[in-house]
């Protein structure tokens, strides 16, 4: 399937598939419309003698120093060449695809003043699987600069790029390809790289993460309820309707369904009166985080859809810096994307807040006075250790998740003689969140082992279980064994873990 940008609205969910997939992408007829009048704006204004930044001005802490007309071209490309400052490890495909994609969005918006050839070049790049080597570190929100400057090189024969899955000069990668270099004209580098596109789409697929270990998180709870012979009133409607705050009417509704046909619902069928707090608060905790989600999706899929280059090229806009035909160009902040950086900080806290509760019931497990069943969820005894030593592994989890909640849209510095004087780290704190919710998945996978655990030791009924929780139990144990002898769990942890990663234990929670 291809996915057209330019006109139609893209989301996070087309990003990923063009990302993780492997989708094609091709520009709207009426986009390159609105593509070749911003150029046709940018061309005349080129040779106006009006100081334009990025234009025929220089950039950075030399803006104002006029570029003369020989250099306009040439510039361009010394522009991406000395902003290729990226250092570190370098980003998987499905990341640098989908950096490619949000780009190309961006672009295809018509308000960069881009070449349509070099558009065509950004898309045919995509198309033909030509992955520029796009280092981690380098960006401090203020557009990613050094990202995409690397993104952009191997356009123009330079830098490195996968193509295959060998890592070439992007000269000879684009030669295995079968397409040429392309020219960058005035303005091109500038609308290369004039962007948030890495932030962008790494926050995409890290949202598009967090959700789906939200998916699986509730269906590990459901199966603890079942093993603990929890307390259903709090999911109960109209108690969370009594107080719908964000997300918990909702995460209870799909609890209950994950529930459905359990004989938990039945009168009398709960251990005790009240259940402690990490249990009784899922939906409060859990709708908080999902609400966070959801607005960061809000303002990562705002950025798939706009324009945020600088200057910004509207052609027959009226006066201003403007050319005989109404065309303008105007300098302005629509790179900077402090609401993004500030939803992707509150994620993580939100995240945390769950890790939290999910460390408690697993903990609250191991105590036969709360649960009724064997200490450290083990029928042998104090001869054997069960899952005691996990919770040691839970703690070490926790801190690094209580770490990564920390904000980091604050931690910036002046730059460029002062002139840029404010950043949002959003690339940062979009990375942070992702190395949370890699943690998470671990989180999942134990409170999923210790809930089956609860459950064996228990001898229930599967019949008697909730659909959705009966399902992850069954998926479980296709994986793992119960534990009875005791025995490494780390290697159990780490493969229930990549399950949880690829989406196994989301389906019932869908």
């Amino acid at each position: 399937m291809t996915i057209e940008v330019g006109t139609a609205w893209v989301g996070i969910d087309e990003l990923v598939r063009v990302a993780r997939v492997g989708e094609s992408v091709v520009l709207a007829h009426s986009a390159r419309a609105q593509v070749c009048a911003a150029r046709q704006v940018v061309m005349r204004l080129a040779s106006s003698g009006q100081p334009i930044y990025g234009l025929n001005s220089a950039l950075g802490a030399n803006t104002g120093a006029l570029l003369p007309d020989s250099d306009l071209q040439d510039y361009q490309r010394r522009a991406v060449r000395a902003r290729a400052v990226a250092v570190g490890p370098a980003y998987d495909q499905a990341s640098v695809r989908a950096m490619q994609f949000a780009r190309i969005a961006g672009l295809a918006r018509g308000r960069s003043g881009v070449s349509p050839q070099v558009l065509d070049a950004c898309i045919a790049l995509l198309n033909h699987r030509v992955h520029p080597v796009v280092p981690r570190f380098g960006s401090i929100g203020v557009a990613d600069l050094p990202q995409l400057s690397h993104l952009a090189l191997p356009l123009f024969g330079e830098g490195e790029a996968e193509f295959g899955g060998e890592v070439l000069s992007g000269c000879a990668a684009l030669e295995r390809a079968g397409l040429k270099p392309v020219t960058l004209g005035v303005k091109d580098g500038l609308a290369l790289i004039s962007s948030n596109a890495a932030t962008t789409a790494r926050a995409a697929l890290v949202l598009h993460d967090a959700n789906a270990a939200l998916d699986a998180w509730l269906a590990a709870i459901a199966l603890g309820y079942e093993g603990f012979r929890a307390n259903l009133s709090p999911i109960h409607p109209a108690a969370v309707a009594a107080r719908p705050a964000t997300g918990q009417v909702e995460v209870a509704q799909r609890l209950r369904a994950l529930l459905q046909g359990s004989a938990l619902f039945l009168p009398g069928a709960a251990r005790r009166v009240q259940d402690p707090v990490s249990m009784r608060v899922v939906a409060q905790v859990h709708g908080a985080a999902e609400g966070m989600i959801s607005a960061a999706r809000a303002q990562v899929e705002l950025e798939l859809n706009s324009a945020a280059d600088s200057p910004l090229v509207l052609a027959h806009e009226g006066k201003g810096q403007a050319d005989e035909d109404g065309g303008v160009m105007l300098s302005n902040g629509n790179f900077h994307v402090p609401a993004l950086a500030l939803a992707l900080d509150a994620c993580a806290i939100a995240l945390a807040q769950a890790s939290s509760l999910s460390v408690a019931r697993c903990q609250r497990f191991m105590s036969p006075d709360l649960t009724g069943l064997p200490l450290q969820l083990t029928r042998h005894g104090p001869t054997h250790s069960g899952f005691a030593t996990v919770q040691k592994t839970l703690t070490a989890l926790w801190a690094e998740i209580r770490l990564r909640a920390n904000p980091g849209s604050l931690d910036y510095l002046p730059v460029s003689e002062g002139l840029e004087d404010h950043a949002c780290m959003a690339l940062g704190v979009a990375e942070k969140l992702g190395e949370q919710v890699e943690r998470i998945r671990y989180l999942i996978a134990i409170e999923l082992l210790v809930s089956a655990q609860a459950v064996d030791l228990r001898e229930l009924d599967e019949a008697g279980m909730g659909e959705g929780a009966r399902l992850a139990y069954r998926q479980l144990r296709q994986i793992v064994p119960v534990l009875d002898e005791d025995r490494p769990l780390g290697p159990d942890i780490d493969r229930v873990e990549r399950a949880v990663a690829a989406g196994l234990f989301g389906l019932q929670a869908a």
